[in-house]
């Protein structure tokens, strides 16, 4: 349903498998999510999988070491709220934080990995923000 009620937002019919990708990936995400599987953490290296297409492929292996790369604190935020199950109201219980902290931890996070990653890659997003396509800068990402 939601490839259905968003092909007008494909910008590009060559990138139509990347964006499909890009709706799954997301709407599996926020299952995790929804569903508050406690004590169990879902490793990045499963939402990041091997191969989708060359877009995912090249993509996962440059997202992940920009995600190691984070300060502790952000690293755990994002792998805890973004990529894994908790929620980022459980998160600020179970450290003790404000919930609004919370929120400002994940979107400085994700915009400290959002920065590191442009500065190695161009990336073209979609209208939601999600990363439809990139080209990598250097060889080394």
């Amino acid at each position: 349903m939601k490839i259905h009620k968003n092909i007008a937002s494909l910008k590009d019919e060559k990138k139509i498998a990347s964006w499909v990708y890009n709706i799954t990936r997301n709407t599996i995400i926020d299952s995790y999510r929804k569903s508050h599987l406690k004590g169990t953490e879902l490793p990045i290296d499963d939402l990041l999988p091997e191969k989708i297409d060359e877009v995912s492929t090249d993509f996962s292996k440059c997202l992940i070491p920009f995600i190691n790369q984070l300060k502790e604190s952000d690293r755990d935020v994002l792998l805890k709220t973004t990529f894994g199950e908790m929620s980022q109201k459980e998160y600020a219980r179970l450290n003790n934080l404000s919930y609004s902290a919370v929120k400002s931890r994940v979107q400085r996070a994700r915009e400290k990995l959002r920065a590191a990653f442009e500065g190695c890659c161009d990336i073209e997003s979609d209208v939601y923000g999600n990363i439809i396509s990139h080209v990598c800068k250097k060889k080394n990402c």
